[in-house]
């Protein structure tokens, strides 16, 4: 999953459209102009000279004798010629709804306009300004729009999940509900069987009755397995992640767990290093006794950082992100980005961002927000609408509303959260980059941080919306990042609880013609009813609203005089 285009590049295309080539910009310019002029005055004119060969043209083709007679024939018309007139224009219109609709949730776009705009517009004189010259990068980004596929859905671990034991289950203690799908808790089932286990576990028995353990779907089995692989071998570093994971009820109770199992961990992991190299099976079980060593230091950190001691938990971090620098795709440096700004270290958050803001990275609404997070900090304390308004925006200003445009494009449903328009809930264990999952887990640690900086939220409010006007139309292209998956409500509601509403984006909004054919067909169906059961009503009415003709006045003769 990669984005389309850097940081400074992607920012400043979000809020101006793309520099033409060198030498081409001011002769394209005025051609745009001048063709769009010729094209509004030809329009003009072809109106204009209509209407005068059609006054010109009033006497041989007899227009006020035809009017006359029109209006006599709609004089002498029944009520039952408007039961059958707005019958049949009700069926009429409802066929084309219908085929409307059909379309629509086939195509993802309406038949007429995309009629109107491909075939009609070229006909009268219209220009399409979203056809891109071959090798430009709006074309660049569509070929590599057409290679993605359905590994966008890919989910991932959040970085900052939560302790079963500890807070997910007290939650369910507090208000009787399950803040875990199944679907979630069973992705995290397969994670810890790939990270826990391996081919040589049958070599240990600890190692056997763990294996057991991460298959088991009741918690109470879990627990149970645990301790037996404990009696088995008091150094079993998994069975004591589980046991901190999912027994202990406080976070000091998790971080004696995790000490008692790092001491166990490192001990294995040793044994493992100088055993490497002998052979495939022993280099798989390094592999594996590193996953755990990394994830009990990781699981430290975390409590390190919950337990207010936030300096030691940055130091874990550090360390450990020296220490194993190849294992990037766990998202550590989101850790570390998070407790940096708990500590007020916007030099190091923004060290932390220039190393892992990368184009070849996959990004994340961490990255993306606490970019905009900082450039906003500068001049968020100062900002006011109304004087932006009148004065215009500064670079600084300019800098901070690109970076939210760019973070608001990336994952749409943060603002709502942030702004506190939508209630938070427990974020999953894993989550869908761009999706309201997403949203959740980054809000869920990161909004104390956006309150903390005077006139951040504020900044936010007041630019956050105008990204979706700037989002292309149709929502299957994109400026900054590839297009929104297609799966993300699906991948969203089996990830979160059932008692969240979730968030979807981007919707498919239906076009005017559905809204104008569905009601010209309700409208010409209620006046044929209408004039079915009172016709004379509907008759006066019909008479009434019908044009009466202009009398023309009648002169005296000249040679009639006042006195007369």
């Amino acid at each position: 999953m990669a984005d389309g285009d850097g940081l400074g590049e992607a920012a400043t295309a979000a809020a101006s459209p793309p520099a033409p080539a060198p030498g081409q910009s001011l002769s394209l310019g005025w051609r745009e102009r001048l063709r769009a002029g010729l094209a509004g005055t030809g329009a003009s004119l072809w109106f204009v000279a209509g209407l005068g060969l059609l006054y010109v043209l009033r006497v041989p083709l007899r227009l006020c004798e035809n009017l006359a007679a029109v209006t006599v024939f709609l004089n002498s018309l029944t009520p039952k010629f408007y039961v059958a007139l707005t019958g049949t224009s009700s069926l009429i219109s409802g066929l084309i709804f219908m085929f409307e609709w059909w379309y629509f949730h086939k195509h993802g776009t309406s038949f007429i306009e995309q009629v109107s705009v491909s075939h009609l517009r070229p006909l009268m004189g219209g220009t399409e300004s979203s056809i891109s010259e071959p090798g430009s990068p709006s074309s660049n980004r569509e070929s590599e729009t057409s290679r993605q596929n359905l590994s966008e859905c890919k989910l991932w671990r959040n970085p900052l999940n939560l302790f079963r034991g500890a807070e997910y289950r007290r939650y369910t203690w507090v208000t009787g509900k399950e803040p875990l799908t199944y679907y979630d808790m069973n992705l995290s089932a397969q994670d810890h069987q790939t990270f826990f286990t391996c081919d040589t576990d049958f070599l240990r028995p600890s190692d056997t009755v763990m294996q057991k353990a991460w298959r088991e779907r009741n918690p109470p089995a879990r627990i149970k397995a645990a301790y037996q692989a404990l009696e088995l071998n008091n150094d079993c570093a998994t069975a004591y992640v589980l046991l901190a994971e999912e027994e202990a009820t406080t976070i000091v109770d998790a971080e004696r767990l995790f000490k008692q199992a790092l001491k166990a961990g490192e001990t294995i992991y040793r044994r493992s290093q100088q055993c490497q190299h002998q052979s495939p099976q022993h280099e798989a079980q390094l592999r594996r006794d590193t996953n755990v060593l990394v994830y009990i230091k990781r699981r430290l950190a975390m409590c390190a950082r919950k337990l207010g001691r936030i300096r030691e938990a940055v130091k874990i971090m550090r360390d450990l992100m020296k220490e194993f620098p190849p294992l990037t795709m766990v998202n550590i440096h989101e850790n570390l980005l998070e407790s940096l700004l708990e500590l007020q270290a916007y030099a190091d958050v923004q060290a932390v961002l220039a190393k892992y803001d990368d184009i070849s990275l996959p990004k994340s609404a961490a990255i993306c927000y606490t970019a905009a997070l900082l450039k906003t900090r500068t001049v968020s304390d100062k900002f006011c609408p109304e004087t932006a308004s009148r004065r215009g925006l500064s670079m600084a200003e300019i800098n901070a509303v690109e970076a939210i445009h760019r973070a608001v494009e990336f994952n749409p449903h943060v603002p709502k959260y942030l702004l506190e328009m939508k209630s938070l809930i427990l974020p999953p264990e894993h989550i869908l980059k761009r999706g309201d999952s997403e949203a959740i887990a980054y809000a869920f640690f990161h909004l104390q941080h956006w309150k903390r900086i005077e006139g951040a939220l504020n900044l936010l409010q007041c630019t956050w919306e105008g990204t979706f006007r700037m989002i292309p139309y149709p929502l299957e292209k994109g400026h900054l990042f590839y297009p929104y998956p297609s799966c993300t409500e699906t991948a969203d509601r089996e990830l979160l609880p059932t008692f969240h509403h979730v968030s979807v984006y981007p919707k498919k909004e239906l076009p005017f013609f559905i809204h104008f054919t569905a009601g010209l067909c309700s409208s010409t169906a209620m006046i044929a009813l209408l004039t079915h059961q009172f016709p004379e009503i509907m008759g006066v009415f019909a008479k009434a609203v019908e044009p009466h003709p202009v009398s023309m006045p009648r002169f005296a003769p000249s040679h009639l005089t006042l006195q007369e």
